[in-house]
């Protein structure tokens, strides 16, 4: 009975190297992640096959589209990392195994990365880059450029490897019952500590006054506003940018460009005072 083929752990190193600082090679509209993809499967099929025949029909698998998010979608490369080890050593895995679990798992991990990592991990570490950053400090640049990138390669290594030793395994917890539970959870916490933030970060407040003969202010609305609820400009703020870009679709690009025209107007009309002095 011939040996079983065995990817060595150098070569699953590379492979997570080529992903790690190549998943946006040659990234377009049109393929995405794609070509990262391939160059990280590469290592793998060189190793496990000999001719170059072989290597050519095996990394046909990889060509077809695929995006997902990129620090926890380390996972599935590595969980077709053991799938194509298996497929090398002859066991019932072929192109559409491969294709079929890669297609289910792109859209659940995009899913749970963009709420665990965009969502939720991102915003702390910045918010507490920003608070090192304080008086024109530098070390909060350097704490978020540094901890991120730990955060990253050790992460993403972690994932490439736990979805190689599970293999076919991860799509059933990703996709199942527990896949779904954990995206709802993360979204509820992701949604908290956006709201923490913007709530610690975010501060808008109005300068509309209305004053008696004398020039004595008998109404200042932003105390009032205060008395009855502390923050609501802020809330309505946070609030109406969310839905202009998750309702109404508009990039944050344009959302930028539309508070500066409010901004602009609300300065003209008193209602906002940028405290500026000449």
């Amino acid at each position: 009975m011939a040996e079983r083929k065995k990817i060595s752990k150098k070569t699953l190193t590379k492979s997570f190297h080529h992903w790690f600082y190549g998943h946006l090679t040659c990234f377009s509209q049109e393929h995405m992640q794609t070509f990262g993809y391939l160059t990280s499967m590469l290592p793998i099929v060189e190793e496990l096959y000999d001719s170059k025949e072989e290597q050519k029909e095996a990394m046909q698998t990889y060509t077809a589209f695929f995006n997902t998010e990129p620090q926890l979608g380390s996972i599935v490369v590595g969980v077709t990392a053991g799938l194509e080890e298996a497929r090398a050593n002859g066991d019932s895995v072929d192109d559409e195994t491969i294709n079929g679990m890669r297609a289910g798992l792109m859209g659940p991990i995009a899913g749970i990365g963009d709420s665990l990592i965009v969502g939720t991990l991102i915003p702390v570490h910045l918010g507490v880059a920003l608070g090192l950053s304080n008086g024109g400090s530098p070390v909060g640049a350097i704490f978020y450029i540094i901890v991120w990138n730990l955060l990253a390669y050790f992460g993403m290594k972690f994932a490439y490897f736990k979805g190689y030793e599970l293999g076919d395994k991860a799509v059933e917890f990703l996709v199942g019952p527990q896949g779904q539970a954990i995206r709802k959870a993360i979204g509820i916490i992701g949604g908290m500590v956006i709201g923490g933030v913007a709530a610690t970060w975010v501060s808008v407040k109005t300068s509309f006054q209305m004053k008696n003969d004398a020039g004595e202010a008998f109404l200042v609305l932003q105390d009032q506003f205060d008395a009855v609820y502390p923050g609501l400009l802020t809330g309505i703020f946070i609030v109406f940018c969310w839905y202009l870009m998750a309702k109404k679709n508009l990039s944050p690009i344009k959302v930028m460009l539309l508070l500066v025209v409010i901004a602009f107007v609300g300065v003209l009309l008193g209602f906002f005072n940028p405290g500026l002095s000449y």
